[in-house]
């Protein structure tokens, strides 16, 4: 838990991570701003601090004028895009940024700016473990704009951290459990996948901005993922088995990327679901 529970963290992106970010952190008792489109949101935080909410919308500047006056400490930049379009991921992710960045340009008490990224920022189709040490290699627009956005951390003043995060799943993202219900449409080929569950996301982002706010220094990217990369027809087929359902025949391993959380695990956190049965467990039906 961080010492300083005055400090204010502003968390841009108000949804399924960008809440649960915030309703930890107001469970710390630390001060919370969230951003979203929409104001119809009621955060009332018994067991902490209420969240306070701003409406706006990252992609117009002049809806950015009340992030002015909030003076952060910290700045979670979580935003997702409306859709999977070269101009969605450039408004969202590369303007968006841009435009809540400048208003903090007077904010001298700002340390900190995390930018929550993409694995897709690596687009290499390979066997080999990637670890942050690889340098990213966009294969497609999405990963290309990413790309973009990361890179304007690079002309702040001070601390910025990415986090490229996996495929993140949890309540309410059930794509793989729904996929597995549905054995005509599993994938033609098996590549390899990676993902972190929500809470842990949430968790590792909290982590880290603690570790700001005692003083220590973190570094500027981490892959977010849990410990075990697997093929996809490995997760639907032991999904199968759970909910006692026919599954098509294996097929072998090919494509696809194998990520590494080795830098994520130095850092002393503990993943609570550090591979995908521990996580699906919990979202199985009883």
């Amino acid at each position: 838990m961080a010492n300083n529970a005055s400090a204010k963290v502003l968390i841009v992106g108000y949804g399924d991570l960008g809440s649960e970010v915030a309703r930890q952190l107001a469970h710390e008792g630390l001060n919370v701003t969230g951003v979203r489109r929409s104001s119809n949101v009621i955060v009332d935080h018994s067991d902490g601090n209420a969240v306070q909410i701003i409406a706006a919308d990252v992609t117009k500047p002049e809806s950015l004028a009340a992030l002015n006056a909030v003076q952060p400490d910290i700045v979670v930049y979580c935003v997702a895009a409306s859709g999977q379009t070269d101009a969605e991921y450039k408004s969202a992710y590369v303007d968006g940024l841009r435009n809540v960045l400048a208003t903090q340009k007077n904010n001298s008490q700002l340390k900190h700016v995390f930018f929550v990224s993409s694995t897709r920022v690596y687009g290499q189709d390979t066997q080999a473990l990637l670890d942050v040490s690889v340098p990213a290699q966009p294969a497609d627009f999405g990963g290309q704009r990413l790309l973009e956005a990361e890179h304007l951390l690079q002309t702040l003043p001070c601390g910025t951290t990415v986090l490229r995060l996996s495929g993140i799943y949890g309540p309410g993202r059930l794509r793989m459990l729904n996929l597995t219900k549905s054995p005509d449409n599993w994938p033609k080929q098996n590549i390899w996948s990676n993902r972190i569950h929500r809470d842990d996301a949430a968790a590792f982002i909290v982590f880290l901005i603690n570790q700001v706010l005692v003083g220590n220094t973190i570094q500027h990217c981490f892959i977010v993922t849990d410990s075990e990369p697997v093929p996809q027809y490995e997760v639907l087929s032991w999904l199968a088995t759970q909910l006692q359902m026919g599954k098509p025949e294996q097929l072998p391993a090919s494509g696809g990327k194998r990520l590494s959380n080795k830098t994520m695990l130095e850092t002393g956190f503990k993943l609570q679901y550090p591979d995908y049965k521990a996580g699906y467990r919990t979202l199985l039906p009883v």
